[in-house]
């Protein structure tokens, strides 16, 4: 029950997306929805309602928003993340991405997957960044981590 069972990119106020980048918040909400582990903490000795958990994910005022509802649609919480800590990890993963799509269309196979291997490692950092900062408000594994910053670069290519 420690899930997400939707996952919704609110853009509003943000540009509309071109259709690549709405193809990749289509993958990245399908890969996460396929298999994900996110729980939300005791806190402040207050009941937390028992998941699966709705995601609305946001960009306001220059943070992060991951606001949080049960399947009966309740409250269950709602947090802001400061992007400062996100800005220059996102910067390098939109850098090695762009690297990556030219070198796909010219560079042999060892020089792709050399890019290729620089830009999981970024995006792992990414994703253990987003561990950090969610300490003590949900706890998410590795690969719900990687999904969930796949999604938050997706919100910086829209802002």
């Amino acid at each position: 029950m420690s899930r997400l069972i939707s996952v919704e990119i609110d853009d509003t106020n943000l540009p509309a997306p071109t259709p690549e980048i709405e193809q990749e918040r289509r993958v990245a909400i399908f890969d996460l929805l396929e298999e994900n582990s996110f729980a939300l903490p005791p806190r402040d000795d207050r009941e937390v309602p028992i998941g699966p958990y709705a995601l609305k994910l946001a960009i306001r005022e220059r943070r992060l928003v991951f606001d949080l509802t049960t399947d009966a649609g309740l409250k269950a919480a709602e947090f802001h993340l400061s992007l400062g800590p996100f800005r220059q990890v996102v910067k390098d993963y939109f850098q090695i991405c762009e690297s990556y799509f030219e070198a796909v269309k010219k560079l042999p196979p060892s020089q792709i997957e050399a890019i290729d291997m620089g830009r999981r490692g970024i995006h792992n950092e990414g994703a253990r960044v987003l561990q950090e900062r969610l300490e003590g408000k949900a706890e998410v594994d590795s690969d719900t981590a990687r999904r969930l910053f796949t999604l938050i670069c997706v919100l910086h290519w829209g802002g």
